[in-house]
This record gives C-alpha cells, structure tokens and sequence, in this order.
C-alpha cells in the first residue's frame, strides 16, 4: 500500500477508540479487528477474545474471515509500532455478523435491510434510481443536477462501452484511461483531484462545480466520438485517444480561465466535512 494514513476514530464509541489504516490504492480502510471486538463486547482482552472467534470460524464453521486479515502496524499504548490484525470495510461487517452483542444489532439490521434494497432493485431497477434521486436531494442538490448526473453516468456507460468493443475490458483498465482524460485537462489522476478536494471513498463527480463536471463531460464525450472515427484496439492506442479527448477539455478550460482571469479547478467538495490527520480527533458534524 502506498501513502497511506493512520486515523484514530474514538467519538462515535464512547471515547473507546478504533484504529484504522485509509489505503489510498484500494480507495478502502482497514480497521484493528480487537479494536471493533472491544466497542462491540466491553471484552477485558480483546485480543483473546480474537483468538478464540479466530478458531471458531475457521475450525467450526469454514469462514474465510481470519485468512482474509491484513497485519498492519498500529501505535499501541506503550507508543510502539506493533502489528495487528485488520480487516477492511467488507470483512468488519462480517466479523459483526458473527459477534453476538446487542451493541451490533444495529449494524446487523443495516445490513439485513441493504440486502433487501438490493434484491427489491433486481426486480425493480427503478427502485435504484429513485433511491439515488432521493439520496441527492437529501442532501441538498438541485434536480438540475441531479438530472445532469444522471445524464452524465449514461455518457460515461456510452464511453466504456466503446472501449469494450476496442479490445479494452477490465476495471484497472478504465481506471487507466479516466486518469488520461484527466491528467490531460486538470493536471491530475482522479486519485489526486480526490486528494486535491480533501475526499477519499466519495465520488468525485459527486464534489465537482458545474464547470468541473462540464469539463469532465466534455472529454469523455470527445474521448468517445474520437475513439468512434479512430477505431483504437487494445489500451495502448485508446490510452492515445483518450488524452487526445482530454485535450480538447483543456483547450476548452484554457480558454475559459483566460477570459475569467482564474482557475476553474476547485479545492471545495460538496461535503459538510473534512478528514483531519491522525494526530487530531475526528470530529462528528450533524
């Protein structure tokens, strides 16, 4: 992992603490396993209580869970660095599924009810729109642009789907041709322009100004009507035509700013909060 930070998060449990690792490649957290044992079941050892779940799960009952735990060097009491076992976002809610304290029922009911969602949108895929719609309004954009946000995922599904049929298919591979649509307009990789906003797992487009979201439009657009004329195969030749699609962003926001006499690349987000580093308290903002 690479440039990743430590955070303590200790408001939201009582003062108890729950030390965790923000992993900058995998857009992801780990946390302390014994950490997440301690809130949930006031265990006097946390780290016995870990072996002894350990054995159950993987002798008794097959889980995967414990193989899956990642050993990160966390700062313990003494001040020492010291390995401990972590599991990220995904592996902490199973680990809740198999803790019996009534301090994770409602962590369980969570995710009881964002299954169901799930298979309710299966049948009904409109049920996913609407979910989104009300997510946005909740929190305070404008049916403008929602409608614009809406419109501006079927772009980039049209975009992908053109790479598709040009010999390009895998994730990290459209992560690769985003960044040079980026890094030909704005400067940065997404990773960066996320850093840059003071965002990490939030998505980016969810945080851009008007003129920020316009200009991304701008190049997946061009990126996929050059890539319609060129034909490419393979990531090497659509790597070529997504800068050349990035590129005419640039034109397009180089020639704004100078009429503006400033940048319209923006360090605000659109988030009532901020990440602090780990020497600071995470703060709770209602």
């Amino acid at each position: 992992m690479h440039q990743n930070k430590l955070e303590t998060i200790s408001n939201l449990f009582d003062g108890k603490e729950i030390r965790s690792i923000w992993d900058t490649e995998k857009g992801d957290y780990y946390f302390s396993v014994v950490d997440v044992i301690g809130v949930l079941t006031d265990s006097k050892d946390s780290s016995d209580y870990w072996t002894t779940l350990k054995r159950r799960l993987t002798n008794d009952e097959g889980s995967e869970l414990p193989t899956n735990c990642r050993s990160l060097k966390f700062k313990a009491k003494d001040g020492k660095m010291r390995s401990t076992d972590t599991l990220d976002t995904n592996g902490i809610f199973r680990l809740i599924e198999s803790i019996p304290s009534p301090k994770a029922e409602p962590f369980k009911l969570w995710l009881a009810n964002l299954g169901s969602e799930r298979i309710d949108e299966v049948f009904d895929p409109e049920l996913a729109i609407k979910r989104a719609i009300d997510y946005y309004r909740k929190r305070g954009y404008s049916d403008k642009w929602i409608e614009a946000r809406l419109k501006g995922i079927l772009d980039r599904n049209k975009l992908t789907d053109i790479w598709k049929d040009g010999g390009v298919s895998k994730d990290y591979e459209y992560g690769i041709l985003t960044n040079e649509i980026y890094k030909e307009w704005s400067g940065m990789k997404a990773s960066e322009y996320k850093a840059y906003k003071s965002i990490r797992k939030e998505s980016l487009r969810d945080n851009m100004s008007d003129i920020e979201i316009a200009l991304t439009d701008l190049g997946e657009i061009a990126t996929r009507e050059l890539a319609k004329q060129h034909r490419p195969y393979g990531l090497e030749q659509n790597k070529a035509i997504a800068k050349m699609g990035g590129n005419v962003s640039k034109v397009a926001r180089d020639n704004l700013e100078q009429k503006l006499g400033k940048s319209v690349i923006s360090s605000q987000n659109n988030l009532n909060y901020q990440y602090l580093d780990k020497k600071e308290k995470l703060k709770s903002i209602k």
